[in-house]
């Protein structure tokens, strides 16, 4: 298994503290945003700016070390699960992400009618509807 510095050289970049915190953040799991990572961060180092976890979130997403996602209407979030052409469902009541696995197995799992020249290597797909817990508090409300 390789550790957090082994992943960062094998991928070209420097090692530093703010990039392995921010690595094994990411690798707890999750659909974190920025403020997120940040605030555990600065728990595992005495301090960084927020600033410094974009710039390294951005590193590590260019290298491929970490994934962003974008839910319409929602801020960034970032993700340690890359390369593996997953896809997400989000939460209309409460912002919950989760991952959904690619359906067809190989990338990218949509052929689009014209690819317009380009070399496809990846398709995002973002389901939306309410986690069990949103449909529950629905049900609930509709009762009353």
């Amino acid at each position: 298994m390789s550790t957090g510095e082994d992943l960062l050289r094998a991928h070209g970049l420097r090692v530093t503290r703010p990039r392995l915190a921010v690595l094994e953040v990411l690798t707890a799991g999750g659909h974190l945003e920025v403020e997120d990572v940040a605030r555990q961060v600065r728990t595992r180092l005495d301090s960084v700016s927020t600033q410094a976890v974009y710039d390294v979130l951005g590193a590590l997403s260019r290298a491929g070390l970490a994934r962003r996602i974008e839910p319409a209407g929602s801020p960034a979030r970032f993700e340690a699960r890359v390369g593996d052409n997953h896809h997400h469902i989000v939460c209309r009541g409460c912002g919950a992400i989760a991952d959904v696995d690619c359906t067809v197995g190989e990338r990218p799992c949509l052929t689009p009618s014209d690819s317009q020249g380009f070399e496809l290597d990846e398709a995002e797909v973002t389901f939306w509807g309410l986690c069990p817990d949103c449909q529950a508090q629905r049900r609930a409300d509709a009762a009353l």
